[in-house]
Formats: C-alpha cells, sequence, structure tokens
C-alpha cells in the first residue's frame, strides 16, 4: 500500500509574507508592516541631561529657566506651550510663566558649563544646585561647603542672602528619576506645540515681556531681602548701615576660599 504524500506547508501569500512562515509577526512587524502603535515622540536619552530643555529634550539655545522642583527649559519652547495648555511639561501640574526662574550657567574658557566656584565642569555625574533669587548654577559641593557648612546664606557670586529652601537642585546624580524622560507628561501624552510660523506666539514679543516680569520679581525679593538684613543689623549692632551703601557692605563678607 503506498504512502500519501507529505503534506506541504502552506504558503502566505502577498508582499507582507513572513520569509520563515512563523505562525506570528514580530513587534517590529507590527509597527511597521500592518499599522501597530506608533511611538508618539523620538526619545533620545533615558535620563534628560542637564543642558537639555525637557519639552525639545535637546541643549537648550536661548535662555535656561526652571520651576522650582528644578526642572529646565529653554524659554522659546517653554513660552509657547504654557500658552497652550498651561500646565507643567513633566508633572502634568498648573505651571504660570510667573513661576518660572531665569538661570545663570557659567561657562569656562572652553565653552564648557562648569561651577563659577569650584570650577569644575559639570558632567551627568554633577550634584547640580541654583539659587531661587538670583538664578546662579553652582555645585552642590560648593554650596554645601562655603553656604551650609559655613553657615553663611549669601549666593557665592553676588551676597545675595537665601534660605536652605531656595536652593533648588537641578540634577542629582543618586536619583535620576525626576528626569526620566519616559514619564514626563507631554512625553506620555504625547502633547506638542507648533513652533513655526502663523503658531500663534511671537516669540520676541512673548520672551520680552516674560523676562522683564521675571526681573521685576527678581529685583523686588532682592530688595526685600536687602531691607530685611539691613534691619537685622541694626537690632543687632544700634547703628543703621550708611545710606547709598551698596547691599553686599551691608552685610557680613562672604567666606573666603582658596
Amino acid at each position: 500500500r503506498e504512502r500519501p504524500p507529505a503534506r506541504q506547508p502552506t504558503k502566505a501569500m502577498g508582499k507582507k509574507q513572513h520569509s520563515k512562515d512563523q505562525l506570528y509577526i514580530t513587534q517590529t512587524e507590527w509597527k511597521k508592516d500592518w499599522g501597530g502603535a506608533k511611538s508618539n515622540k523620538h526619545i533620545p536619552y533615558k535620563v534628560l541631561p542637564f543642558d537639555c530643555c525637557a519639552i525639545s529634550l535637546r541643549p537648550f539655545e536661548g535662555s535656561p529657566m526652571c520651576t522650582a522642583d528644578g526642572v529646565v527649559f529653554d524659554l522659546l519652547n517653554i513660552v509657547p506651550y504654557l500658552k497652550k495648555y498651561r500646565r507643567h511639561p513633566v508633572t502634568g501640574g498648573p505651571l504660570a510663566a510667573s513661576d518660572l526662574i531665569k538661570l545663570n550657567f557659567h561657562k569656562n574658557s572652553e565653552g564648557k558649563y562648569h561651577c563659577p566656584v569650584m570650577f569644575k565642569v559639570f558632567n551627568q555625574h554633577t550634584h547640580i544646585v541654583a539659587i531661587r533669587q538670583t538664578g546662579n548654577v553652582f555645585s552642590h559641593e560648593a554650596v554645601k561647603e562655603l553656604n551650609l557648612k559655613a553657615r553663611s546664606m549669601r549666593d557665592l557670586i553676588d551676597g545675595t542672602p537665601f534660605g536652605k529652601s531656595d536652593i533648588i537642585t537641578i540634577q542629582d546624580p543618586s536619583d535620576g528619576s525626576a528626569r526620566e524622560i519616559g514619564h514626563f507628561s507631554h512625553v506620555v501624552e504625547g502633547l506638542d506645540v507648533d513652533h513655526k510660523a502663523g503658531a500663534g506666539v511671537r516669540h520676541n514679543d512673548a520672551t520680552a515681556r516674560i523676562l522683564g516680569k521675571l526681573s521685576s520679581t527678581a529685583a523686588e525679593a532682592a530688595a526685600a531681602s536687602a531691607a530685611a538684613a539691613s534691619t537685622a543689623l541694626t537690632k543687632a549692632t544700634g547703628k543703621a548701615p550708611a545710606e547709598g551703601a551698596p547691599s553686599s557692605s551691608r552685610l557680613p563678607p562672604p567666606p573666603k576660599f582658596a
């Protein structure tokens, strides 16, 4: 008795047939060939670098700004975003332009961001902080040694008084959870802003208004701090500071360092 011929496997038809006739399709094939879910945005990093905008995910080119929780944005990106969504791009919570703090990063002769006190170049392993009242950016080491330990809570550049709660963490290498891009609200929700002409945002006017408002607010805060310091000095010594004396002369000199 003759044995029937072996049954040949049925081949898939069409240009999307699989080369090995597997009974499943891969994730890549699902996305590429079969109309599967597409990624909302290309994510270049897992954790956002300290010198990148949390909206564009690219190095900031204009004026870097930050929020009280230390999230950094390029002013030219955060302005249209707030105009359209009126909320924090990372946390999703409420956020207004008046909540932004203008940052003052410093560069060395080679054009690299560094601490203006310790002169150490910033990288992904540097603990970086900013002072709320001035926006000046330092290494945490400088603030820890020359402010906290020395009990001299004055900005290391211009002498502006500040409190411990005014130290804003920009980057903490021991905890990158706050800068994990995959958790950013605008990334998760696929939110975007059209930066092209005609998008309804005039960057020059908008940024000028915001910077003007922020500068005014900072000036008022500095004046209030100077007045408070002057009052405290008068009570302690029984003598009022000389009229017209610069604010830096009304307070004890900052600690010297090598």
